[in-house]
């Protein structure tokens, strides 16, 4: 029989089921591990004492700053073998705020303490220049057939689907949850322009990235001014803020941007790829990004597939680009011209500057 667990942390369990049904389901997953890494600190040498009794106790002073030192220090990871591993600053900060969350739910308008941390430094993004050539060297490969270097394969499908993905972000700078909400009919007529939803968010957090790059700050920051958490946060930090808030206003809810035509033909060539793959599915066919047919190994070591023409989701946009990034680099290295492309899709996103086109 499993070890009961101390009062406050099944207090805290039952906080983050109700915070659960009212975030992302990415937040609500870095909450859970915020609150089971609680239970791996409530009574450990060096926390207090009283942080076993209710949730409030352990939004004390004392009990955070022991939790802290343990978590960052690698102490309270979930798997053994990581246990001692120090958390890396995205990670610190991911805890963090999920702590000031979990604050604000437990003990409403108590003053708690928080650790003070560095901003992360954004990922290197692609240069114009690096643009260019990655643009070039997937249209040369478009039209030939599966590569293979040093066991590195890349196949015709997956190459066509990348360089139209790839393709479509260079002209308008989509987001993986953009791109997975594009369906066939927001390519315009003769698939000149593309509509691209900008993912919905509310009120003026909607230009987060934009606000803090206007500010210098991080995106963090911004959030927690324009949510009214701003602990430990310059008031001439928050007056900007908001002032920046208010002079960009709402976010636009549909942009439309003109593809290019090495763009046109490169949908045009993932497109009739599509059409095969979405060709034996019942219902409706209307998604621009589908998966190709893939096999792998669960952890049990069992072998499983899945099938070809799925709608991709937000991860399975950001997984399709890194699967074929990773796969690029090996296949392009040593290429005139060629540097390593990042194997994040936001890298990518973030180095591009276009604008929309007149409604």
């Amino acid at each position: 029989m499993s070890e009961r667990k101390p009062q406050s942390v099944r207090q805290l369990d039952a906080l983050v089921d109700q915070l659960a049904a009212g975030v992302s389901a990415n937040r609500a997953k870095q909450l859970r591990m915020v609150a089971g890494m609680w239970g791996r600190a409530v009574g450990r040498e060096g926390m207090p004492v009283r942080a076993g009794r209710s949730v409030g106790q352990l939004f004390t002073t004392p009990a955070l700053k022991a939790f802290w030192g343990l978590a960052a220090a690698g102490e309270l990871r979930h798997r053994a073998e990581d246990v001692g591993k120090p958390l890396p600053l995205a990670t610190q900060r991911i805890v963090r705020d999920c702590l000031g969350i979990l604050a604000e739910a437990a003990v409403p308008g108590r003053e708690v303490w928080l650790p003070a941390l560095d901003n992360v430094p954004p990922r290197p993004t692609v240069t114009p220049a690096e643009q260019a050539v990655l643009y070039r060297k997937l249209a040369d490969m478009a039209a030939s057939g599966p590569l293979a270097r040093d066991g590195t394969g890349l196949s015709f499908e997956d190459r066509t689907r990348l360089l139209a993905m790839v393709a479509i972000v260079l002209d308008c700078g989509a987001r993986s949850g953009e791109l997975a909400a594009m369906r066939l009919d927001d390519l315009g007529k003769g698939m000149e322009t593309i509509a691209v939803r900008r993912r919905p968010q509310k009120g003026r957090g909607q230009r987060r990235d934009e606000i803090a790059a206007l500010v210098g700050v991080s995106p963090v920051t911004v959030s927690e001014v324009l949510a009214g958490r701003p602990r430990r946060i310059p008031a001439a930090t928050q007056r900007a803020v908001l002032d920046a808030a208010d002079a960009l206003g709402p976010a636009p809810g549909v942009e439309t941007y003109r593809l290019r035509e090495g763009t046109r033909v490169a949908v045009r060539r993932w497109l009739a790829v599509r059409d095969g793959l979405v060709a034996d599915l019942e219902g409706e066919k209307t998604a621009l990004w589908v998966s190709l047919r893939a096999r792998g190994m669960s952890r049990g070591g069992v072998e499983r597939s899945w099938p070809e023409g799925v709608p991709l989701g937000a991860e399975g946009v950001r997984l399709a680009y890194g699967r074929g990034m990773v796969a690029l680099n090996v296949l392009m290295a040593g290429e005139w011209g060629w540097s390593p492309m990042p194997e994040k899709l936001e890298q990518l996103r973030r180095s591009v500057l276009v604008e929309p086109i007149e409604a």
